[in-house]
Order: structure tokens, then C-alpha cells, then sequence
């Protein structure tokens, strides 16, 4: 084999699926695999006009890239089995979760039913788009899952117990799929972001002075620094992480939270 040959082969672009990457973490998250080096294709539910232009974005900055964008209701089983067929053939070398849906309610007052739309969205559909990729990741030997958790699944908080409960399940599934496909060359790891400063933040307005005060590092994320994360567990700098749950919460889980008087 020549160099020339050897070369072209060893920078052949990969393609990366990230789930929910239309905006806020997710939009952050495919920009940094765009920079990367990675195709990317990417998921939305209902921005259609953000996604494209996106995409639109990502073509003019990175020109040898492939970036597209789908749509996908997670909370939709038929849509995603569906969706799940598509993608099976694909060939794809990533997978980003980045789903996170809300059911805020204190524990003894929790509605099932939020609960169980909740749980769809956030882990129900993880295991069902691991299902449809991993296969091919295992045939080819390697590949990389990353999901998006919370520290809420890791220190507990009032009212968030539906939400921390899918999280929780979240981040069981994805070490036992670690376990199980690692001499296979795919690595399953789960980050775990703290607050970051996003449009889902925008109803805690009025309590973010307070919260940052309770944060180490005193200030939200931003999406891009839990993104870095994401990026380098795609790369060669993640090829031996795997099974792990890694908080980015400017040391949030890392203080008992019991402030002197």
C-alpha cells in the first residue's frame, strides 16, 4: 500500500448521530464535532427553520464535510422505530444522546404518566437508537456512545425525582452496554452537566443568583464546555474511558452542600 493510500485511509471522515442537536447543548455539541473533523447528522423535533440553518452553517464553515439535519419526536415509538430502520445501515462511528424532558414534581406527588413520557424520551429512546447502531459499531469494530445525563441522577433535589429517575436508568443502561460491547471496540460513557446556560434554563431566571452562589466555580456552563467533553470522548483521547459517568458541574456533586452558618 502506498503512503498516499495509507494516508487517505486513515483520514477518512467518521459520521456522528447527535439526538436533540438543534439548539442550546445539543446545537454546541454538533458544532464541535463539525470543528473536529466528524460528518454529522443531527436531530430535531419541531425547529425545523434553526436546524437548517445550522446545517446551512456547518456546510459554509467546514465545505469537505457532510452535515445534515432530520426531524425525530422521541416520545413518538412509531416515528422512531421507524427513524431506527433508516439509520440501521448507515455506518455510524458516534452516537450523542441529547435528550433531556422535564417532569418536575415532588416524589410522593408524582404523576405516572409524566413520569412514563418523561422516561420514553429521555431513556426509552437511547436504548432503542443504541439498539439500531450498535450492531454496526461491533462489525466494524469500533465506535463511540456518549449520553447526556445530570447531576441530578447523581445528588438528589427536590421536585426533580421523575426527571432524576430517568437519568439514573440512563446511566445503568449505559454501563452494562459498556461492559458488554467493549471488546468490541465501542466505549459508552455518560456525561453529567450541572447548570448550563441554555433556553431550558430561562423558568430559573429569577433563581440564578441564588443557585450560582451554591456552585464552586460560581457561574453556569456553557454549552460549549460540556460540548468539549462530548468531542473528546469521540476521539482518540476517549479510546480507553468507557463505563464511566463524568459530571461537568463547575463541582457541584463534589460539595456536601451543607454551608457553615
Amino acid at each position: 500500500m502506498s503512503t498516499e493510500a495509507g494516508t487517505e485511509l486513515n483520514t477518512a471522515r467518521k459520521s456522528v448521530l447527535v439526538v436533540g442537536g438543534a439548539s442550546g447543548l445539543g446545537a454546541a455539541t454538533v458544532r464541535a464535532l463539525a470543528a473536529a473533523g466528524y460528518d454529522v447528522t443531527f436531530t430535531y423535533r419541531s425547529s425545523s427553520d434553526r436546524a437548517e440553518a445550522l446545517a446551512a452553517e456547518l456546510t459554509g464553515a467546514h465545505g469537505q464535510g457532510r452535515f445534515a439535519a432530520r426531524p425525530l419526536d422521541l416520545s413518538d415509538r412509531t416515528a422512531l422505530d421507524a427513524f431506527c430502520d433508516e439509520i440501521e445501515g448507515e455506518g455510524f462511528y458516534g452516537y450523542v444522546h441529547n435528550a433531556g424532558q422535564s417532569a418536575d414534581a415532588l416524589a410522593a406527588m408524582l404523576d405516572q404518566d409524566r413520569a412514563e413520557a418523561a422516561m420514553q424520551v429521555n431513556f426509552w429512546s437511547l436504548t432503542r437508537l443504541s439498539k439500531a447502531l450498535v450492531r454496526g459499531m461491533i462489525r466494524a469494530r469500533e465506535g463511540r456512545i456518549v449520553a447526556i445525563g445530570s447531576v441530578a441522577a447523581l445528588q438528589a433535589n427536590a421536585g426533580n425525582a421523575a426527571y432524576a429517575a430517568t437519568k439514573g436508568a440512563l446511566i445503568a443502561y449505559c454501563r452494562t452496554l459498556a461492559i458488554e460491547s467493549a471488546k468490541r471496540g465501542v466505549t459508552v460513557n455518560v456525561i453529567a452537566p450541572g447548570f448550563i446556560d441554555t433556553e431550558m434554563m430561562a423558568p430559573y431566571a429569577s433563581h440564578r443568583a441564588g443557585i450560582e452562589r451554591q456552585i464552586p466555580l460560581g457561574r453556569f456552563a456553557a454549552p460549549q464546555e460540556v460540548a468539549a467533553m462530548a468531542a473528546f470522548l469521540m476521539g482518540e483521547g476517549g479510546a480507553y474511558i468507557t463505563g464511566t459517568v463524568l459530571p461537568v458541574d463547575g463541582g457541584l456533586t463534589a460539595m456536601m452542600g451543607i454551608h457553615r452558618p
